[in-house]
């Protein structure tokens, strides 16, 4: 998947109180946004505003298993690539012309994948080859484990061998049948092509060498590396960073998540930057961030801003001043994560029947509407309905299978066992395992009250994670809400099951970070299958192990279908609303929208400033 880690969405709401008394009058609507036309002017500089919370923190490509940090992907895409290149213009589809690769060709059943890729050099004038591709193969061979992007039972783990009949041939043995396209959208785009004759090195001072070809090696270069990814203040310096294939090098960074992106001027691809420079510029709250949208003749002032889903009636203003609208659906399901295996609650979340109350708690419809201006996802299940309609299954499409209900879940609650207390604490009055017993594990009197952690900086997660609060307190279920900056989070957090669960990084209750990104095939690999990388809550089923497997390694609509309702029937996570983002743009810069969700802010090389109209 594309950028499969967590991130925080951007801000949206005030209360929903204050939103019905103090924002009277019609709702702006806004579309994909209009395309700047003009005749182009060369140089310029674009400053791109970081949302709360988005602050990168290692730059090695290869993003260790222990940082789900999913901006770091937004600082490194520009200068080391992936292999596939999701997003063209406004379509949803890969960018053949600036991926890596000329051809893909799948032979023997799909289980031979032979990779052609283009005749690119690096900024320093070395070729692109094979080598390249065999010293990122090497490095995952030996450290899949260890690595962010890795699913279960896919690249590397199901290469037998790989063979490089020239310098520019890459042909992969795989040890079974493949969904190509799954294959191409979810796996291939996940892997950067890295420069071997510059980090194939254990030390800063060692020489380049082979090391990635042994075991040995393989393990000493990748921890080297991980460990330079970690030092922020050498981003910018270190001579491991400067070679680069993509059309940016990263040429400052500040640990508060400012950097900088000038021109590789050796670029091969088709889309040479225009541009002097862009700037990502981070804001630690989204009323600093809206202050600076209006005021665009400040020395501080964006040309990319996003806007909070409490101020799109500031767009007619925001227009006035020069800036035009965009709204671009999110690529990803956003969800409450219980942790599955805390010491305490683990067991009340493992009951499938809690899960599905509180489900039946959340008012999506509301929130929706209400919180987020009508531009968000509704959030039925494991599948964005906005997403692309190709996907959905008619269940979600007619609200998912736990619409809002609050006399639904108190009959499910009382049906296994609990004491439900509106507007208190529900308790559990029948231990025990048989029917219309609370489960295993649980005991008598065992509250339903949780903590959850969520990340701070915006208006939309206070206010969201307020209602959710209340609604669900309305049939005893005690939610007590922490923020927490969202780096915080994900350093301190971490995926926990049954056969992993330190306390040091598991006795988190509740989380809800954002979204999980998806790419153009959305499919639950890695999320929500065993021991996938990216399941932090440990749901296990054989079921949804298989049912994913059959959207990896086979082409039938029925069988991605079957797995889309199991995922919205089992509740791994307990879905919610994923808002659009409302991004502002100044209406002399072309080719930025209207966008895709996949590539959206992340390809200036397309970018350019128009003259103004004589």
């Amino acid at each position: 998947m594309r950028s499969i880690r967590r991130v925080v969405v951007a801000g949206a709401a005030l209360t929903l109180t204050s939103l019905l008394a103090a924002c009277g009058g019609t709702t702006p609507h806004v579309g994909l946004g209009s395309a700047v036309k003009g005749v182009p002017e060369r140089g310029g500089t674009v400053v791109v505003s970081q949302i709360s919370g988005a602050t990168p923190n290692d730059i090695f490509p290869l993003q260790p298993a222990t940082n789900s940090d999913g901006y770091n992907l937004n600082l490194v895409e520009g200068s080391w690539p992936d292999l596939v290149f999701p997003g063209n213009g406004t379509q949803s589809v890969i960018n053949t012309r600036e991926s890596l690769y000329t051809s893909i060709t799948w032979s023997d059943n799909d289980t031979v994948a032979t990779i052609v890729l283009k005749s690119w050099k690096w900024s320093d004038g070395v070729p692109l080859t094979s080598r390249d591709f065999m010293f990122v193969y090497n490095l995952l061979k030996v450290n899949y484990q260890d690595w962010e992007d890795y699913y279960p039972g896919q690249f590397p783990a199901d290469v037998t061998k790989v063979l490089t009949p020239n310098a520019h041939t890459v042909v992969m043995y795989l040890n079974h049948s493949e969904n190509p396209d799954f294959y191409t959208d979810d796996i291939l785009c996940d892997v950067p092509l890295l420069p071997q004759h510059v980090m194939d090195r254990e030390s800063l001072t060692g020489a380049v060498g082979n090391y990635d070809e042994t075991t040995a090696g393989a393990k000493a270069v990748w921890n080297f590396l991980q460990k330079q990814g970690e030092d922020e203040g050498t981003f910018a310096t270190s001579p491991l960073w400067q070679v680069v294939l993509g059309p940016w090098r990263i040429s400052t960074f500040d640990t508060d998540g400012y950097y900088v992106w000038t021109p590789n001027k050796a670029y091969s691809g088709p889309n040479k930057p225009v541009l002097s420079k862009v700037i990502f510029t981070p804001f630690t709250t989204d009323a600093a961030e809206v202050d600076t949208l209006r005021s665009p003749n400040s020395s501080t002032a964006l040309t990319i801003g996003y806007l909070p889903l409490n101020d799109v009636r500031q767009i007619p203003a925001l227009e006035a001043e020069g800036y035009l609208a965009s709204a671009v659906p999110t690529n990803g399901v956003a969800e409450i994560v219980p942790n599955l295996y805390n010491p305490v609650n683990g067991p009340i979340f493992r009951q499938l029947y809690i899960r599905q109350a509180m489900e039946e708690l959340i008012d999506r419809p509301l929130l929706v509407s209400k919180v987020f201006a009508g531009y968000a996802d509704p959030g039925n299940g494991a599948v964005p309905v906005n997403y692309g309609q190709q996907w959905d299954t008619k269940l979600e499409k007619d609200g998912g299978p736990y619409p809002y209900s609050p006399s639904k879940a108190a009959a499910l609650l009382k049906a296994n066992g609990w004491k439900v207390v509106a507007g208190g604490t529900d308790t559990c009055q029948k231990p025990g395992t048989g029917p219309g017993e609370c489960g295993a594990g649980i005991t008598a009197g065992e509250p339903l009250a949780f903590t959850m952690i969520y990340a701070s900086g915006s208006d939309d997660f206070d206010q969201q994670n307020a209602d959710i609060q209340s609604t669900e307190a309305q049939e005893g279920v005690k939610i007590t809400l922490k923020p927490e900056p969202f780096n915080t989070i994900t350093a301190t957090t971490s995926y926990c099951n049954a056969s992993y669960h330190p306390v040091s990084t598991c006795s988190w209750q509740m989380q809800q970070y954002g979204y999980d990104p998806y790419s153009l095939d959305p499919s639950g690999a890695s999320l929500w299958n065993t021991d996938g990388v990216e399941n932090y809550s440990g749901y296990s089923s054989p079921e949804m192990d298989s049912l994913i497997n059959e959207t990896e390694y086979g082409s039938s609509s029925s069988a991605f279908f079957a797995y889309e309702n199991y995922a919205a029937q089992q509740l791994p996570v307990l879905y919610l609303p994923d808002p659009d983002f409302i991004w502002i743009y100044k209406k002399d810069l072309a080719g930025a929208f209207p966008s895709n969700p996949f590539s959206v802010n992340q390809d200036p090389a397309v970018w350019y400033y128009v003259k103004p109209a004589k």
